[in-house]
């Protein structure tokens, strides 16, 4: 079985663009177009080759702005929807939004029935231990896991050190800290993460250039319990990820847990 916990889709008129101006963000190709229609498709030939193992996901996008919230939200909880159970949805939130957009809009996409909220600080530009993202994370109040951007060597906006810094501040808040804790800043994020009761990681963006050897210290500092599986579509393939798993040599109950028994667990999915 697989739960990939990390993928971005986006409506198809946009999709194409949007997906191509993640990779311009980050100068790195991306493998795919981030449509539904994609995604669906890829996982659907995985599940074949698994002997229609069941698959799913975890569907999100960022706004830039605030007032792309309420239609960002609508199209994944369309998605959500149509998908019939395989996707899974967090909402998207921005940093702008006032305390009461941010209260009303939590309180409808937990009637919607998504699952969590995804944010970008490198994308949407604040600090991930700030006023504005303080502001958010008391808005939801427990309510939601938040998945977070984590690490980038050219911004400080999602730096370890700043996330370790809200963990302290919100140690009761459940936080997936993408990318193993911090994209480009591994090392630090095992330095600035670890023990933290409620923080996760996922895998999504690291197993291309980690070594076998250090994706397997991470997980065991980590948790085994608290890794998850992601893929970040449209930027990887999950065939290519899970072989790059495979490489990683983990025990069969290891293995199990990341790839879907805690994403299963964390979502109640």
């Amino acid at each position: 079985m697989v739960f990939d916990a990390h993928t971005h889709i986006f409506p198809d008129k946009i999709a194409e663009r949007a997906s191509a101006g993640i990779g311009e963000f980050y100068d790195m190709p991306m493998k795919y177009d981030g449509s539904v229609a994609t995604l669906m498709q890829l996982c659907r030939r995985v599940a074949a080759s698994l002997n229609n193992s069941v698959i799913g996901c975890m569907v999100c996008s960022v706004a830039t702005r605030p007032e792309q919230v309420i239609s960002i939200n609508d199209f994944i909880s369309d998605a959500v929807h149509e998908s019939d159970g395989f996707f899974t949805g967090f909402c998207s939130l921005h940093p702008d939004m006032t305390e009461n957009e941010l209260d009303s809009e939590l309180n409808r996409v937990i009637a919607l029935g998504l699952k969590g909220v995804k944010l970008h600080p490198d994308i949407q530009k604040f600090e991930a231990d700030g006023k504005a993202a303080y502001r958010i994370y008391e808005a939801i109040d427990n309510r939601l896991p938040l998945l977070i951007h984590a690490g980038d060597s050219r911004f400080s906006y999602s730096s370890p050190k700043k996330i370790r810094k809200a963990l302290e501040q919100f140690p009761d808040m459940t936080v997936i800290a993408a990318h193993f804790g911090g994209w480009s800043e591994w090392d630090d994020a095992v330095h600035e993460l670890t023990g933290h009761e409620n923080l996760y990681v996922d895998t999504c963006s690291s197993l291309y250039t980690i070594k076998p050897e250090k994706a397997r210290e991470y997980i065991t500092v980590f948790g085994e319990d608290r890794v998850l599986f992601g893929t970040d579509y449209p930027m990887w393939d999950i065939s290519d990820e899970l072989e790059l798993i495979d490489k990683l040599n983990l025990s069969p109950s290891v293995k199990e847990k990341i790839l879907y028994k805690n994403a299963r667990k964390l979502f109640n999915v």
